[in-house]
């Protein structure tokens, strides 16, 4: 089928280039370099080894230094031990079976630990993530070969435009008392679906909460088990938790990200550890551990006697391992066979404990930000799929121009909204912004159905307080600067501090007085990494602002994704004669940006530069209508 060969190029463009600046990053770089780009542990101690599934030894190690370098060493990632003395000869593949603070577990692909293990030296490589992508192409190629059967191909077909989709009429409507109209008919569309129901939800219309309530009536119309995932562990946990308050019995498979007590209770580990066979099962594993001990003692005797007295313990221990496995089966299909919802990333869905379940109802969550061919793995689970997100906010990250360019930056979900509009339900009431910070968003990306709830729409940090302002420093000498592949500003960061502090001290010493208990939450935003380090750098100069430094978070668009603050400041950096505004011009991107606050939103930028770009020339006119439209001179002066 056309439509999957396509992807499957897109995919393999996408796989290379990906490939390549993982080589870039880790050829001929020193184990330092590696770590700094947060591909490496080193060094590691072992805290401790065991026989595990397969006959493969998992090893627990911690990293004991370099603790503040953030990593991206992640549960189902491939990974290398290795020892440093002889990197290229003493190392040895294997899997990161759970990931947790500064200690992870690694199944190694073979039965013992290397007698280099003991010497020191040692680190954990991350090996470049093969398997993700062989997930995503052999779905792809699945989805290809169902799509030409009729019955079994319907949602196939469907989701890739060549069938409606159709919905039941006689389903009973589902009343939800704390659920508004548009997210009642969100549960009913959902409810109602034979084949695909999409929730659009713009920024804070409460979509979290609107799926686990459909996901709890859909259990309890079909008493089917469901399927519910997200691109990534977050937005995973987030669900995992929310469905677990309701009173559903769900199984969290994978390895959460956020370490809370709550979350790890739902994993499998936690639950396959609380089961009542387990005791049995750990008996047998330090069986299985004692008898390889003895048989490390003939290791360097070779006699034929001593040969063979090796080999019968080793026998004996795999013996032993192979009991402990068919008991650990019958433990993961005793839970997994309980759960009504298991969750899991896209590729996670593909987990060997749930590699062969089907379901009635597959939950795609943040759609809007899923790479199309990871999204296939669960679908061809189910027979039914709900698309939830927002395709006028971040869209995934993909690192090949050419495969983002040719249509892999297009999501299923925003194919699909396009395709089968009768399938989409917008959340169209907002509850975090002031009417006046959503309505430029609500305009130019929503067709200004978005409207605020009464409890928001006018609220304010204090009586007569600009909600929005926009600060122009055209013509302040305000010129950026180009450090790498990334723009700085250093004189726009020093005046939006000035700007800052000048808010706070009104705050503390004006008509209302905040407390430091109830000090409105502080976001500064900006697109360009080089300029958020500008920023964090001069944040630690400044008095006044760090005593409420626990209320102040510094940090690029992507990663207050999801998230709200009482005041954010956005330093839009570019300031250049020529107009170039390079990435601004992703303006889904600063739809996020500028959704994030709910009293109060100050954006910073050079009206010169972005004007060459409608979207921020009409900002800068809305601002001006309401007269929240500001020069930079009126500030610098006082």
């Amino acid at each position: 089928m056309d439509y999957f060969k396509k992807l499957l190029d897109l995919l393999k463009t996408e796989r290379e280039e990906d490939k390549q600046s993982y080589l870039k990053l880790t050829e001929s770089t020193s184990v330092s370099d590696r770590r700094a780009n947060g591909l490496s542990w080193y060094p590691i101690a072992i805290r401790g080894s065991e026989m595990s599934r397969g006959d493969y030894v998992t090893v627990e190690v911690e990293r004991t230094t370099h603790l503040d370098i953030s990593h991206q060493l992640r549960f189902g990632m491939p990974a290398v031990l290795f020892s440093n003395h002889d990197p290229g000869k003493d190392r040895v593949e294997g899997t990161i079976t759970h990931q947790s603070g500064n200690r992870l577990k690694i199944t190694l692909r073979t039965d013992e630990l290397p007698d280099w293990s003991r010497d020191g030296k040692l680190g954990v490589d991350l090996l470049f993530d093969d398997n993700s992508y062989d997930e995503m192409q052999s779905a792809l190629r699945s989805a290809s070969l169902l799509a030409e059967k009729p019955d079994e191909g319907r949602l196939v077909n469907v989701l890739t435009g060549f069938k409606q989709p159709t919905f039941q009429q006689d389903i009973y409507p589902y009343q939800i008392p704390r659920l508004n109209i548009s997210q009642q008919a969100a549960v009913a569309k959902i409810l109602a679906a034979n084949e695909l129901a999409i929730i659009h939800g713009p920024p804070g219309t409460g979509k979290t909460t609107t799926l686990v309530q459909a996901i709890k009536a859909l259990i309890k119309q079909d008493k089917k088990q469901i399927l519910v995932v997200a691109p990534s562990n977050t937005a995973v946990d987030l669900l995992s938790e929310k469905l677990s308050d309701e009173g559903l019995n769900v199984l969290r498979v994978g390895n959460p990200a956020r370490v809370s007590e709550r979350l790890m209770s739902l994993t499998l580990d936690s639950k396959m550890a609380e089961h009542g066979r387990m005791k049995e099962i750990k008996n047998l594993k330090k069986q299985a551990n004692e008898f390889k001990n003895m048989a490390h003692k003939y290791k360097r005797s070779f006699g034929k006697a001593e040969r063979e007295q090796r080999k019968a313990l080793f026998d004996e221990a795999h013996r032993i391992m192979k009991e402990v496995s068919n008991s650990e089966q019958y433990i993961i299909d005793d839970l997994v066979g309980k759960a009504q919802v298991i969750t899991a990333t896209l590729v996670g869905a593909n987990h060997y404990t749930v590699r062969n379940l089907k379901f009635h109802t597959a939950v795609i969550d943040e759609a809007g930000q899923a790479l199309e061919p990871a999204c296939w793995i669960p679908i061809l689970k189910a027979q039914k799929v709900v698309l939830a997100g927002d395709h006028f906010q971040l869209s995934p990250t993909i690192k090949s121009s050419e495969a983002a360019r040719n249509g892999l930056a297009e999501t299923l979900l925003e194919k699909c909204a396009k395709l089968h509009p009768e399938a989409v339900v917008l959340l169209d009431e907002q509850y975090r912004m002031n009417e006046a910070i959503m309505s430029y968003s609500a305009q130019v990306f929503y067709e200004g159905k978005l409207k605020a709830n009464p409890a928001v729409a006018h609220h304010l940090l204090f009586p007569e307080d600009m909600p929005l302002t926009f600060i122009d420093t055209a013509g302040c000498g305000f010129d950026e600067k180009l450090e790498g592949t990334s723009s700085t500003n250093p004189e726009e960061a020093v005046f939006l501090f000035k700007h800052l502090s000048n808010l706070i001290s009104e705050l503390t010493n004006g008509i209302i007085r905040y407390s430091e208990a109830n000090f409105p939450t502080v976001a500064i935003i900006s697109p360009y990494k080089q300029q958020i380090h500008l920023l964090k750098e001069q944040l630690l100069h400044i008095p006044d602002l760090l005593l409420h430094g626990n209320k102040i978070s510094v940090n690029t668009i992507d990663s207050f994704q999801g998230q709200e603050r009482d005041i954010v400041y956005i330093s839009m950096t570019r300031s250049n004669p020529e107009g170039e505004i390079g990435f601004l011009s992703d303006i889904r991107r600063m739809n996020v940006a500028m959704t994030r606050a709910r009293k109060k939103l100050v954006v910073i930028g050079d009206s010169a530069t972005l004007s060459r770009l409608p979207f921020y020339s009409d900002f800068i006119t809305y601002a001006e209508n309401l007269g929240a439209y500001k020069s930079a001179w009126e500030f610098i002066d006082s």
